[in-house]
């Protein structure tokens, strides 16, 4: 197995258990353990993992800016939940713009049932997944290409986003905080794409898994205030819920019937 290979295994094995062991990992690859001990140390500085004695935990930090690939493998069941309730939410015919986040994708597979949706979006792999939709109208933005990020960002892309005006608006954060009252993410090219993407829709919706509540990242994209619904996978708690009442703003989990 080459090297790449072995590294996207960890990255999967970190994903789903949270945790490897170096001597299980040797085993597994027929390889030494001073060759795991160097593949952690090169996830340990990608930021997707924190090395421990015998092996290295998952990396939790929301000032990491991790690959897409590692991304969308990670809380698959709460954005699988998210992307349950997003497809009660919004109706067929409707326009929407979606960022590049993981969290998106999952949505937009669980739309995927709706009729004659536009989708506007700087998110590469968006593109590929609704590229079947023979009903749907679907525009990319173009730009810079994100590295690692399948996303599109930068000047050009923020300049077409303005061109559009749409009825939804579907984006996620790295962290929403009550303290602050912000919603943040990890760096300016994707928190200036979220922000110009509020900007352009009558409805602003955060899909925001429940690891991002309480967290602060690096960069602003905007107040809380500056949604008018949340949809995230289970219940906040009786603080949060009666914070985003008295902000007016809407709050949608899955609830057990």
């Amino acid at each position: 197995m080459l090297a790449i290979e072995r590294l996207q295994y960890i990255r999967e094995q970190l994903q789903k258990e949270k945790k490897v062991i170096v001597a299980d990992l040797a085993a597994f690859f027929d390889v030494t353990e001073e060759t795991v001990r160097r593949d952690l140390m090169k996830l340990e500085n990608e930021g997707v993992a924190q090395r421990i004695y015998g092996g290295a935990v998952l990396s939790e930090s929301s000032n990491v800016d991790l690959p897409y690939s590692v991304r969308k493998l990670s809380n698959v069941e709460q954005k699988q939940a998210i992307a349950g309730t997003m497809e009660k939410l919004i109706p067929d015919n409707a326009n929407i713009m979606m960022d590049g986040s993981s969290t998106a994708l999952f949505v937009v597979k669980a739309l995927k049932v709706k009729k004659n949706l536009t989708v506007i979006t700087n998110s590469a792999e968006i593109v590929c997944e609704i590229s079947d939709k023979p009903s749907w109208r679907v525009f990319a933005t173009g730009g810079l290409l994100k590295e690692g990020g399948y996303a599109f960002v930068g000047a050009r892309t923020v300049e077409a986003i303005k061109s559009f005006h749409v009825d939804y608006a579907i984006f996620s954060c790295k962290g929403i905080d009550k303290s602050t009252g912000l919603i943040t993410d990890i760096n300016d090219y994707d928190a200036e794409v979220k922000r110009t993407i509020l900007t352009s829709a009558k409805r602003k919706i955060l899909a925001v898994d429940s690891t991002k509540f309480d967290r602060v990242s690096l960069v602003e994209i905007c107040g809380i205030e500056g949604v008018d619904i949340i949809v995230t996978d289970s219940d906040p708690g009786p603080e949060w819920k009666e914070y985003l009442d008295e902000k007016g703003i809407g709050l949608y989990y899955p609830t057990e019937s």
